[in-house]
């Protein structure tokens, strides 16, 4: 029988911010755009609708609230006897808008990914670790990733990405560094877009099974150190790597981590132990949970915005560890109104524990770029742990509460992932 298995996201909060371009350009021949501002008081539709009879502006949008008003395309020839009009405060050109500059992520600064070594800062792509994002698939066409290949093992016919959850994912890995839109943990770095979702974000065991497969198959040509997979489903580990409870995702998973491939994936965001929620539960990948930042610094009291947790505190979805066997291979990233690229070209804040299972992949790719994580991936794993046990302990500020320093009872969250230190 087969499972179903979903994203990991707690919630899509909704499209942040897009590039929103306006009409700052002639639409036809001998007309351009502008913003009709009324005089307080005017009625704006009826207003906009005489206008158009009188000076043939050819209404776009009419405003009633933030102002009184309209847009409109009007004859060149026509605009000065608009401007002259006993209901015109004044006539501004339609200019085009988009976003003014590059954002850093709270979550990236909150691991202080924008402090790390000057790999992270290259925009160019020349990272020589490749990760492949196992999900929805990645917008192919988006300017600020660099996708360079994939493979599509669910609907459609491209690996591109119909649904924003695996767009979301990569650029948190690895949006370029190009003074524009956001930026990654490891800025420019090649991308796979693996696609085992459809674009409702849902798939079964088979279309993961395949993506693994794929990863697996071509890891070592395409220089693929490390995978992720914001999604899961309900099972449990058998400790022998599914051959003692028919689990093929686990066996793949096995197989996989054994070419050498580092797998980070999403702890889920049922806030239940995640010893029945695969893959998170196998002891082979590194699981990740989500903390809640607001403002991308440590010390807490930041106003929340997009959801209603609390500033440096464990998300109050995000499952957590009791065994210690899953305690082993646990670890803590941003996860909480997390600002990333979409499809279509876009930008989006979106929340769950897939939003922190992408900053520990990038951060391990970082790592393993830079040669301080090295060996299988079982002590890759460790040492990652251990660096960011050794960077909270040393700044005793850094964490959250509800990791090991500020335990909560009976709920393992683990320590904050930091970049830091690559």
């Amino acid at each position: 029988m087969r499972k179903c298995l979903i994203i990991g996201a707690a919630a899509l909060l909704g499209v942040l911010i897009a590039v929103l371009p306006a009409a700052a350009r002639s639409d036809v021949a001998g007309a351009a755009s502008y913003v009709v501002v009324l005089n307080d008081g005017a009625d704006s539709a009826s207003v906009a609708a005489g206008h158009a009879r009188r000076y043939g502006a050819d209404v776009r949008y009419v405003y009633g609230n933030a102002l009184q008003g309209y847009s409109a395309v009007i004859p060149n020839d026509r605009v000065a006897a608009l401007r002259a009009d006993a209901n015109v405060a004044f006539v501004a050109a339609d200019r085009e808008v988009s976003i003014a500059a590059q954002t850093l992520p709270t979550g990236i600064n909150r691991i202080e990914a924008d402090s790390s070594s000057t790999i992270s800062g290259n925009g160019s792509g020349s990272v020589n670790v490749a990760v492949a994002v196992i999900d929805t698939g990645i917008d192919i066409d988006h300017p600020d990733l660099n996708v360079v290949g994939g493979k599509n093992c669910s609907t459609g016919k491209s690996f591109d990405d119909g649904h924003g959850h695996g767009t979301h994912v990569a650029g948190t890995i690895a949006a370029k560094d190009d003074a524009q839109g956001v930026v990654g943990v490891v800025p420019g770095a090649p991308l796979y877009a693996v696609r085992v979702l459809n674009n409702a974000g849902s798939g079964t065991t088979s279309t993961v099974v395949c993506g693994i497969n794929w990863v697996a198959a071509n890891a070592a040509a395409l220089g693929i150190k490390v995978a992720n997979m914001s999604l899961g489903g309900s099972g449990s580990d058998d400790g022998n790597c599914g051959n003692s409870n028919n689990d093929a995702e686990h066996k793949a998973i096995c197989n996989l981590t054994a070419k050498g491939v580092t797998l980070v994936v999403a702890a889920g965001n049922s806030a239940v132990d995640m010893k029945g929620f695969i893959p998170a539960a196998y002891d082979e990948v590194l699981s990740t949970t989500a903390v809640a930042d607001f403002n991308g610094l440590p010390g807490g009291g930041a106003a929340a915005t997009c959801r209603s947790d609390v500033d440096d505190t464990f998300a109050d979805f995000s499952n957590f560890a009791t065994l210690t066997s899953d305690q082993n291979h646990t670890i803590a990233a941003p996860g909480v109104c997390i600002l990333s690229t979409w499809k279509g070209g876009g930008y989006n804040t979106i929340s769950g524990t897939s939003m922190a299972s992408p900053h520990m992949a990038g951060t391990a790719a970082l790592c393993i770029a830079y040669e301080f994580c090295t060996g299988t991936v079982a002590q890759i794993v460790q040492m990652l742990r251990a660096d960011a046990d050794t960077y909270n302990n040393a700044n005793t500020g850094y964490g959250f509460t509800g990791d090991p320093l500020r335990p909560v009872s009976g709920k393992y969250f683990g320590y904050l992932t930091t970049a830091d230190n690559y």
